[in-house]
């Protein structure tokens, strides 16, 4: 049997899969079907400073190959997130990253700071909202955004740092490149692409908040070719995600550069999706009689 750990700035996975922030909640769910040990790790839906409602319905849209969301990071926040749900999730035998998103500096290095008192293992800085200071840009859609929120939190945060990164921008090799300059340990890549749907006879956004975050299948293809060229510009490792419904999607995230993978818009088709892709993955590389999955990372002969 093929070695399956892997280890992302210093943090270290049973396995590569991981259950993707925003579709896996805090995993009581998922308990149902299997242990939480059987994932190399969770990371948790996404959590802000203070309590949020999300945004109004309807905030999820079906679409070819995929669907589009626009909760607006519904969570209970940060404080109820260390009291309640971090204690029993550390008893659970995975890997825990906090997902944290907000605002302003201020909201994510405070979070950072709470976080770091704690027994998470890693965090994972969502950088894809909007700077509210900055008159509504995002922090993750400019190298000088990217890089200054991650040299703030950095300077707040004890644990290992993965800053996770937005594809609706030009040049997602600088985007990474910036987030290494301003102190990551690692990049998670790709969060989702803006989209949009319109219901003919209403002639309205089928979604309240009129665009979402497009994830699933037809994501695929976009986020190999920009892990791929993230792994030729950056030495800190990378954590896939993007459209990975099958073992098959698995291997090649890890060959365009992935170190580890995320799993996220399958669960809700397929609950057991994680499991069915490490099973295949674990034969995938039995068969080619590859010793360690850590091998595959970046292994793409390109022309």
């Amino acid at each position: 049997m093929a070695d399956m750990k892997v280890t992302v700035a210093g943090v270290d996975f049973s396995n590569p899969i991981i259950a993707a922030s925003g579709t896996f909640g805090f995993g009581r769910e998922y308990m149902e079907f299997y242990p939480l040990s059987t994932l190399g790790g969770i990371s948790c839906k996404g959590i802000t400073l203070h309590e949020r409602a999300g945004n109004p319905p309807p905030r999820i849209a079906e679409t070819p190959g995929g669907m589009l969301n626009a909760v607006g990071l519904q969570n209970p926040g940060v404080d109820y997130f260390i009291e309640h749900d971090l204690p029993w999730l550390k008893t659970q035998g995975t890997t825990i990253i906090a997902n944290i998103a907000g605002n302003t500096y201020e909201d994510y290095c405070a979070m950072a700071e709470k976080l770091s008192d704690t027994d998470v293992d890693m965090l994972e800085l969502n950088i894809s909202c909007p700077n509210v200071k900055e008159g509504g840009v995002q922090f993750g859609t400019s190298c000088l955004g990217v890089e200054e929120i991650t040299k703030q939190v950095r300077a707040h945060c004890k644990k290992p740092l993965m800053v996770k990164l937005s594809p609706n921008v030009s040049d997602i090799g600088e985007i990474a490149a910036a987030a290494e300059q301003g102190g990551a340990d690692a990049i998670s890549m790709i969060n989702t692409i803006t989209g949009m749907r319109i219901d003919i006879r209403t002639r309205r956004p089928i979604i309240r908040n009129n665009t979402g975050g497009l994830s699933g299948p037809a994501l695929l293809p976009v986020a190999v070719r920009m892990i791929s060229q993230a792994y030729q510009r950056v030495k800190i490792p990378i954590v896939g995600m993007g459209g990975v419904s099958k073992w098959q999607d698995a291997v090649e995230l890890m060959l365009a550069g992935a170190a580890a993978l995320q799993v996220g818009t399958a669960f809700f088709t397929n609950p057991y999706a994680p499991v069915e892709i490490l099973e295949g993955l674990e034969a995938y590389l039995d068969e080619n009689h590859i010793a360690s999955v850590t091998e595959l990372t970046g292994k793409v002969q390109l022309w």
